[in-house]
């Protein structure tokens, strides 16, 4: 069933792009330092969404980065207090009165 949802989905994403891409089909230009290129509208945002997607990414892989070192971290101190409980657990008890 969740097959089918996400084939529903792909093929309304793709759908709604082909309609977006035929009906913003007019030529804009596109200037860059040493000469200019006439690009359909459609394109243009395209290839805009994908590097604003590449640079979201980017800036956010420090955090995810620093995120991964930290469960890294935590995951050894609990394996560290673990290990003690268990010695701990495993000492036999006195009773000095």
């Amino acid at each position: 069933m969740l097959k089918i949802i996400y084939i529903a989905v792909i093929v309304l994403l793709v759908i709604t792009g082909l309609v977006f891409a035929v009906l913003n089909a007019e030529p804009v230009q596109f200037n860059y330092y040493f000469d200019s290129l006439s690009i359909p509208l459609s394109l243009s945002m395209l290839v805009a969404m994908i590097l604003g997607a590449i640079l979201g990414v980017l800036a956010s892989a420090g955090a995810i980065l620093r995120q991964k070192r930290e469960i890294h971290r935590l995951r050894k101190a609990v394996d560290v207090a673990e290990k003690e409980i268990n010695n701990l657990r495993s000492l036999p008890l006195r009773d000095d009165h």
